[in-house]
């Protein structure tokens, strides 16, 4: 008998989704519109840390509960009902508190608070990792995932420190938030998606030296990768080429892994849903995407345009966030029973699906355009649209998912 219920949890991840949306929604529409009220700096404070927080870590610590509880005595999960608890807290503490007054003492102790909880998150499940049978293909994952998570804290204390001692040297600044977005996206988020994804696949998935090598591929390449982030701070030869190499090997390891799946393509398609396989075929596209962009940047002239035009690196973004890692734990969730589904919340999370998709095109199209310095017309508005789109359809999911609940 399970003692951890998920689903319980996870309606917290969806209605922090919806919060997410609804954030993105407003903040595009001060871009497009008149609207005086709320700071747009303290929204994208706010949008960040919780999205962060609120959706992805929350929800990622409690698949992995979930992975972990076939494991451990009833008492022995008490612990993370508490941390789970705690980095809620935490979460809706940061919406708060850096919506109303941007980085200050209390977003800043929440934020700290949070980074800890993290810390004692990490500790407990490395050591009940132990009780987890050696061969398992998800316990790497999800070991890397957690020392990515706690690296990535260094880069939110160097934050930290520059903004109260008021003391903010560009390239520092720069450097300290890709650092934590680095480890946090490539690190902490994707990670622990392969680990869930190798949770549930590892019975159909042979258990060959090829999936260590994928493995081992993606860790050692995923501390230099952080350098494609600060490419603009002319590194010395002997890092650069170690960067190129690292964003090869991280190619070279993806498509060992889908060559994997190909072999086994007929037995996954027996045991997984026609909608579930667009979808994760979808996230698959986008994650490839993501990686040749990478490889890409490795080209000066490109990194400088990259990096030089805002709505390339908002694209990049959410391509990562959205497209990638929220994409995939929503499909994770209803492809793999962790959450219960019928048709309209299928009909609901096909429609955010197209948004996040919708919103990746029109800001390429906009970083494309801004090379050549053209303004797209109602670019702004449409985007408001996408916002909305997603929004909405997220909304209606969770709804979906409380009448479900109701009824049974």
């Amino acid at each position: 008998m399970l003692h951890f219920i998920p689903e319980k949890w996870l309606k917290f991840s969806l209605f922090n989704l919806v919060t997410v949306a609804l954030l993105g929604v407003v903040m595009r529409y001060k871009i497009g519109f008149s609207f005086p009220y709320f700071d747009q700096k303290y929204l994208q404070h706010a949008h960040s840390h919780f999205a962060f927080s609120g959706w992805i870590t929350h929800t990622i610590f409690v698949l992995m509960v979930c992975f972990i509880q076939l494991y451990l005595s009833p008492p022995a999960l008490q612990k993370y009902r508490i941390l789970l608890v705690l980095n809620l807290v935490c979460a809706y503490g940061m919406l708060i508190s850096f919506a109303v007054q941007g980085y200050a003492a209390i977003s800043i102790s929440f934020s700290t608070a949070s980074i800890f909880i993290a810390w004692f998150f990490s500790f407990y499940f490395f050591k009940d990792l132990k009780q987890v049978e050696k061969q398992h293909p998800a316990k790497n994952w999800f070991k890397a995932a957690l020392i990515f998570n706690v690296l990535s804290s260094l880069g939110t204390f160097a934050l930290a420190y520059m903004m109260m001692t008021k003391n903010l040297p560009q390239n520092a600044y720069l450097a300290s938030v890709y650092y934590y977005l680095h480890f946090q996206y490539n690190g902490f988020f994707f990670f622990g998606c392969m680990g869930l994804l190798y949770s549930q696949l590892h019975q159909y998935l042979p258990n060959t030296s090829a999936n260590n090598k994928i493995f081992w591929l993606f860790t050692t390449a995923c501390v230099p990768a952080y350098f494609l982030s600060t490419l603009w701070l002319n590194l010395p030869v002997w890092l650069y080429v170690l960067v190129v190499l690292a964003a090869a090997a991280q190619v070279f390891a993806w498509v060992r892994f889908l060559q994997i799946i190909r072999q086994n393509l007929s037995l996954l398609k027996s045991k997984i849903q026609p909608v579930w396989q667009y979808l994760l075929l979808a996230v698959g596209f986008a994650l490839s995407v993501k990686l040749i962009l990478q490889l890409g940047s490795t080209i000066p002239e490109i990194s400088k345009l990259a990096f030089g035009f805002r709505p390339i690196v908002i694209a990049y973004l959410h391509l990562v966030l959205l497209a990638i890692i929220s994409v995939f734990l929503l499909v994770y969730l209803f492809c793999f029973n962790i959450i219960t589904t019928q048709k309209y919340s299928i009909k609901a999370l096909v429609l955010f699906v197209f948004g996040v998709f919708l919103n990746e095109f029109i800001l390429m199209v906009q970083g494309v355009a801004s090379f050549s310095y053209i303004l797209i017309p109602y670019a702004n508005e449409a985007l408001f649209g996408a916002a909305v789109l997603m929004f909405l359809s997220m909304l209606l999911l969770f709804i979906f998912q409380l009448k479900k609940n109701g009824a049974t």
